[in-house]
């Protein structure tokens, strides 16, 4: 499935800097591109990895100047992030055309649903209307309770137990707006990992990454209804209480814990061992491992209480 840059820039109307016979086979995001990639780069907050990029193919805005030399060839559209949505589109017709005419699913047992290309590990139970899609490999000593759904090419690692309705790679929550008000959706084409002893509650949701992994790492446990957005990272042994929710590429420490219905804001990064209080809600970054958060917006637990008792008192005299 190789593409060259030309190509490309045909698709998305682009001017092309550097070679334009340049081949990549694969969309990637930019902090994980290697050659044979093509990444993208629209947000500032991302352009240290334009000069440290091994992508083949950088997709920009035609107004980007490069501050240092680059090795990727560059192809310039109007609006890099509508961009990107047709990319994906088209890698996506790439795929479906290379899978069409292939039978995808084998019936297992009763109600109980497997890809032929599925692999799932000694000791594994599914139960019944467990649903298991292309390309997913499951590890061993695993239980997926009913109604549990993974989509394809997602992983499982080992001795991770799935409760009732948990859905494992739909698609993460990703529309480019167009200049008429509407959305155009973007496709999501990464997948969801999970590393070993996971535990994810029933009707938890673990959204796909657009590129790359959503990734659930070791020992983290997940109540029921919690929601992980696309490319977002889970540290080690961190737990999150029911409706806890983490926006599109956070980056969660190892060893944190989160109460009920908290959430976290997209695109930053929280530091190892922190602690957030229900219905907390983290907008920023937080950079000192041990933090304790409380409050909306998020605020240290010494400073919160300090305001909450200044709040309560001036409460009092107004009455």
């Amino acid at each position: 499935m190789e593409v060259t840059a030309q190509t490309l820039a045909d698709l998305l109307g682009g001017e092309i800097v550097g070679d334009p016979q340049t081949v990549v086979t694969a969309p990637a995001r930019i902090e994980q591109g290697k050659k044979g990639n093509i990444c993208f780069y629209a947000n500032p907050k991302y352009e240290q990895y334009v000069y440290d990029t091994k992508a083949s193919i950088l997709l920009v805005n035609r107004s980007f100047e490069p501050k240092q030399p680059l090795s990727a060839t560059l192809i310039k559209v109007d609006d890099a992030y509508q961009g990107v949505s047709v990319l994906l589109d088209y890698f996506s017709r790439l795929r479906r055309a290379r899978k069409r005419g292939n039978r995808l699913l084998a019936r297992l047992s009763l109600r109980r649903f497997v890809a032929c290309s599925a692999r799932i590990g000694k000791g594994t139970y599914l139960y019944p209307l467990v649903y298991v899609g292309p390309n997913v490999k499951i590890g061993k000593n695993c239980i997926l309770y009913p109604g549990v759904r993974i989509y394809r090419d997602c992983v499982v690692g080992d001795n991770c137990i799935l409760h009732a309705g948990a859905v494992i790679g739909a698609d993460g929550f990703g529309f480019a707006p167009r200049e008429d008000g509407s959305y155009r959706k973007i496709q999501q084409l990464g997948n969801v990992v999970i590393e070993d002893d996971v535990e994810v509650g029933a009707n938890a949701t673990l959204d796909r990454a657009t590129m790359g992994s959503t990734v659930i790492r070791r020992g983290v446990k997940l109540d029921n209804l919690c929601h992980i957005a696309h490319n977002v990272e889970v540290g080690e042994h961190t737990v999150m209480a029911a409706m806890t929710g983490i926006a599109g590429s956070a980056k969660i420490g190892r060893h944190c814990k989160f109460g009920g219905q908290s959430g976290v804001n997209g695109h930053i990064s929280i530091a190892d061992n922190t602690t957030v209080a229900a219905q907390t809600g983290v907008v920023g970054s937080v950079r000192k491992a041990g933090t304790t958060l409380i409050g909306y917006p998020a605020l240290e637990y010494g400073t919160y209480m300090r305001a909450y008792v200044r709040f309560r008192n001036d409460g009092r005299e107004d009455k």
